[in-house]
């Protein structure tokens, strides 16, 4: 029989507490329920469901996550919550029946330094989503198992996915020349063996995690706004790609002429990112755009 160890950590949150496992519960998979009809393949979301504030049970690879309604309060309840889970798992029983095995996937990774000394960027020999997707945090990370696993070390402070690549930001805590080889053959293993990289919706362009595309978001753009975005697109996006970012339009403000966008990946950060802003989309949208650019600024630094 297996001894299971759960520490209890909180979230950013207040509904959400994790139970953080000492094994892995899942094959690099992440399961989201949301009511106790969804949980057929899983008998101890099944379970926890009965407890009469559990909302939605999210597992994934080494972690039971819980929100709660707000008819208790944690520190009342996680004791017990933790005892069921552990309880459980030491029964023998599984949190997650996967029976079909996913299919293996051919692929090689390999890693390239960016200008950003924390972000180091993984590159697929073929294409991973259609989109981009940036993730600040774990709980930001839903839909993307990927993000959600790489959220697992406890070095990693950022994930950004977009096209064939995967750029991961780094806390001060590790020497890249330490950890890259260890992160490099983890993707690549988790694509290997078929896992989701991301649940992509129809609008596939997010930023920080939610589904809104940076370009496309719900707001009507204007003429002006569609020029900008269009040479963003054709003479900005490709260099900045090529170091492991992405740069969005946010919104232009035609009284005072200045544009501003969005960083993303390893132009979040980058101490280059300044001279990336004046000296290459700035300079750019004012020699293309006469007159009617007056500054580029970055609303995410």
């Amino acid at each position: 029989m297996s001894h299971f160890n759960i520490e209890i950590s909180q979230t950013t949150n207040q509904n959400i507490v994790k139970f953080i496992v000492n094994s892995f519960l899942t094959k690099a998979s992440s399961h989201e329920f949301k009511h106790i009809d969804e949980t057929s393949k899983s008998p101890l979301a099944q379970e926890l469901f009965y407890l009469p504030f559990v909302k939605t049970v999210f597992i994934s690879q080494n972690f039971v996550a819980i929100e709660k309604y707000d008819i208790v309060n944690w520190e009342d309840v996680q004791e017990e919550v933790a005892e069921l889970i552990v309880d459980y798992l030491n029964s023998g029983k599984k949190a997650i029946e996967e029976t079909q095995q996913p299919k293996k996937v051919h692929i090689s990774i390999y890693a390239e330094s960016t200008p950003n000394p924390t972000v180091m960027k993984f590159i697929a020999d073929k294409r991973l989503v259609s989109g981009t997707f940036e993730y600040k945090n774990v709980e930001a990370a839903t839909n993307s198992p990927l993000a959600t696993a790489l959220f697992n070390f406890p070095f990693i402070k950022e994930v950004f996915i977009a096209s064939n690549y995967v750029s991961v930001m780094k806390y001060e805590i590790g020497d890249w020349q330490d950890i890259t080889m260890e992160i490099r053959e983890f993707i690549r293993r988790f694509i290997t063996e078929g896992n989701t990289i991301v649940q992509e919706a129809k609008d596939t362009e997010n930023v920080d995690g939610n589904d809104t595309n940076a370009d496309k978001n719900t707001k009507e753009r204007t003429t002006f706004e569609k020029k900008i975005i269009a040479i963003i697109d054709e003479y900005v996006k490709p260099a900045v790609a090529d170091d492991g970012g992405n740069i969005a339009l946010d919104s232009f403000d035609p009284d005072t002429k200045s544009v501003k966008v969005i960083l993303q990946g390893a132009c979040s950060g980058c101490p280059s990112s300044t001279n990336t802003l004046k000296n290459g989309i700035e300079s750019i949208l004012k020699e293309m755009l006469k007159g009617e650019v007056h500054e580029v600024v970055a609303i995410n630094g």
